[in-house]
């Protein structure tokens, strides 16, 4: 058998995680099979080994193994990736649940247990063939002003955070809501919910986080799904704020219009292809690339793909609009050389990146098959609201400038932080003690302020200190008895 044919099959090992595979001779008992995390042994028999002497044996035997170490990587490769993904079906019928996605092999839940009284839904027949199973159904908050999901999360994590909004004329009037998603007592969004998506990128700091839904007397508000992603602690890191996703495309010619996502990407992002026909000239490469000593972690099929000007001379240019001119952003930008030249080819690729007319960066020479993800280090803002990306080769470059991805994404300002955490606890014991159902008792306790609680009085003063709450009045609420010892002054 050929050395490419051995070599093919390494690489599709190396490509599942696979460190190493070592054989051991006949008169060794083992194969032993190292991953990154994980070992494992396939006992094997010597006499057998003695046995397969002849070189088809051997072969057969070999690819046996091959085979089989595939499969084992693949799958400890798949429980790996999707620990700590979380992942709701608001409105799911709980007899459905839980059920597992065809398409990304991922678990989704109802969120039954976590909302309470609040009604469920089913979009229209004429919507049900066009989408996934997850957003068929949906709840919607026809009371309250805030309602909450409070989710169980890791703390000090960065995750990706999405909520889909897809309204399907699930009651029959035909008229879309319009309302705003919080996160914790800061706003997230306004929802002009048809078919909206909304991400957030949030480092925790608490073991739980809280995701509601205002009503702003247009409509009642509703949601799909809910999914959470860790993410790796490197990516994406920012001076302030959390971060909330404007844009991310790859760039390709392609004509399949549907997303990339997991498994091909790690952290379940979804990448939407962009190409400008009249500008740019597509390059594609069907050789594996290594991205897994990049934190940022992008798709292998986002990465055999990029972009150059059609004149050779000319600028790679990428617009888009930001919320307002104070609008603060990121942008991430992914690069790999995919033109493979000969050991004796003179020409080089190297350019220099501009965002409105500012350098971006140092210049920048892709190297050959490998992703580099390139960024600003703190926050940039764009001129009237229009962000330009440029792409200019340096005067040493033969090759015109090359891009695979981009990504952009917002600042969300952390303005009011949380409810001190002992208040928070204090407050829940006393709700759970004496089963106090009140429908504003959603969410932080003390902030925003237009949510406080009924009956609770908070000391809020201080922008730069979490709110602690100072005192509760439950007289309105039928209590009677003496107050159990934990809850006397």
């Amino acid at each position: 058998m050929s050395f490419s044919y051995f070599y093919n099959i390494l690489k599709l090992l190396t490509h599942c995680d696979l460190l190493y595979l070592l054989l051991t001779h006949c008169d060794l008992p083992q194969f032993r099979f190292c991953f990154r995390k994980h070992t494992i042994y396939i006992s094997t028999p010597v006499p057998v080994l003695l046995r397969l002497r002849k070189k088809k044996m051997m072969r057969d035997y070999f690819l046996f193994v091959m085979c089989h170490t595939i499969m084992i990587c693949v799958l400890v490769k798949s429980q790996n990736q999707t620990a700590g993904f979380i992942n709701v079906a608001c409105g799911l019928p709980s007899v459905e649940s839980p059920y597992e996605d065809r398409w990304t092999n991922m678990t989704y839940t109802t969120d039954a247990k976590l909302v309470q009284g609040m009604p469920a839904r089913r979009v229209d027949k004429a919507f049900q063939s066009n989408i996934r199973k997850q957003s068929l159904n949906l709840r919607f908050f026809p009371n309250g002003k805030r309602n909450c999901y409070k989710i169980n999360v890791k703390q000090d994590t960065q995750y990706l955070i999405r909520a889909t909004f897809f309204y399907g004329n699930y009651d029959g009037v035909n008229v879309i809501p319009t309302f705003e998603l919080y996160l914790g007592p800061n706003i997230w969004a306004k929802v002009y919910a048809n078919d909206t998506v909304k991400e957030v990128i949030h480092f925790t700091r608490t073991k739980s986080i809280q995701i509601c839904l205002v009503d702003i007397g247009s409509g009642s508000p509703f949601i799909n799904t809910l999914e959470l992603r860790p993410l790796d602690p490197n990516a994406y890191r920012t001076t302030t704020g959390s971060l909330k996703k404007l844009v991310r495309f790859y760039l390709s010619n392609s004509t399949d219009t549907s997303s990339i996502r997991y498994p091909d990407d790690v952290y379940d992002r979804r990448w939407r292809n962009y190409f400008e026909e009249k500008l740019w000239l597509p390059i594609t490469m069907g050789l594996s690339l290594d991205t897994n000593d990049n934190e940022y972690d992008p798709p292998e099929k986002v990465m055999q793909t990029a972009a150059i000007p059609i004149d050779a001379n000319a600028t790679l240019e990428v617009e888009w609009s930001a919320e307002s001119p104070t609008t603060q952003i990121y942008v991430y930008l992914y690069f790999s050389e995919l033109q493979i030249l000969q050991a004796n080819d003179t020409r080089t690729r190297e350019f220099d990146v501009f965002l409105n007319g500012a350098s971006f960066d140092e210049p920048i020479s892709p190297v050959p098959l490998r992703s580099t993800t390139v960024f600003n280090d703190g926050p940039k803002l764009c001129t009237d609201g229009k962000c330009v990306l440029q792409l200019k080769k340096t005067s040493r470059s033969t090759l015109p400038p090359i891009l695979s991805a981009l990504e952009v994404y917002t600042v969300m300002d952390i303005l009011q932080l949380e409810t001190n955490d002992d208040d928070v606890n204090g407050i829940k014991d006393v709700q759970d003690t004496y089963d106090l159902r009140r429908i504003t008792w959603q969410g932080d306790p003390c902030v925003p302020k237009q949510f406080l609680w009924e009956g609770l009085n908070c000391n809020q003063s201080d922008n730069s200190t979490p709110p602690t709450i100072i005192s509760l009045d439950l007289s309105s609420s039928g209590l009677t008895g003496v107050p159990r010892k934990q809850f006397k002054v």
